[in-house]
């Protein structure tokens, strides 16, 4: 699981902009500038009076000294914001050999290099194909079902590309969806928002690419992967 160092800190959000910032409200009255880690649209993930939790960081030179890493809905659901988290949600779960379709993997590479880009994981173990290992946050939820992406995403398109090409070439690959929305109870991609990525992974996955998606437990102290959440028919 991914703990984080320290309690995380209560606050109200009153809006987010320019994608990288947020305002705050803390417990006390005092209104702070965040960090918000995330690139994306934020669909349904921001909403104005929520509330928020946020990491302090003890390095004294940084800007906007707070992160903001959960949101919790007005139902009562868990959003992980920071899409940084993901890769370490899931290495920690691959080292417990928690993800049923890698079990079987003991060896793992974090940012492994493949030609002129780098995969997010590189897994061996004997008598095994390598695997090649491709990690999304998924925060975008929609009556209990999870959309990726929730923007237009180019980079996404050539990740789906490139594990294509390594299925091509003999190698396991697979496209793992961290749905970080504790409302998510099953998956599709998001046709509509980018039609482009959705073709690549379709095209994946006819040349053998793997796609699957868990989701997450939440609290103050950590996040851990849970459960396999299945694709919408």
């Amino acid at each position: 699981m991914l703990k984080f160092e320290s309690p995380l800190i209560e606050a109200v959000l009153i809006k987010r902009y320019k994608r990288f910032l947020a305002d705050v409200e803390l417990d006390n009255g005092e209104l702070i500038t965040v960090h918000c880690p995330n690139t994306g649209s934020m669909t349904n993930c921001a909403q104005p009076g929520w509330k928020v939790l946020l990491s302090k960081s003890a390095n004294k030179k940084r800007k906007y000294a707070h992160t903001w890493e959960l949101a919790i809905n007005d139902d009562g659901h868990w959003i992980g914001i920071n899409t940084n988290n993901a890769n370490k949600i899931v290495k920690a779960a691959l080292q417990q050999r928690k993800i049923i379709e890698l079990a079987e993997y003991g060896q793992i590479t974090p940012e492994y290099r493949v030609g002129e880009s780098r995969i997010d994981f590189f897994m061996q173990a004997d008598g095994m194909p390598d695997c090649y290992l491709e990690v999304k946050s998924m925060t975008l939820c929609e009556n209990s079902l999870g959309l990726f992406p929730d923007s237009v995403t180019q980079r996404g398109t050539k990740h789906a590309n490139e594990l294509a090409e390594l299925a091509k070439a003999g190698h396991k690959a697979v496209l793992l969806f961290c749905a970080q929305h504790s409302g998510i109870l099953h998956f599709n991609i998001a046709r509509h928002i980018d039609e482009k990525y959705a073709h690549a992974v379709s095209e994946a996955q006819k040349v053998g690419v793997e796609v699957i998606c868990y989701g997450c437990n939440f609290s103050s102290d950590f996040i851990e992967l849970a459960q396999s959440i299945p694709i919408a028919d």
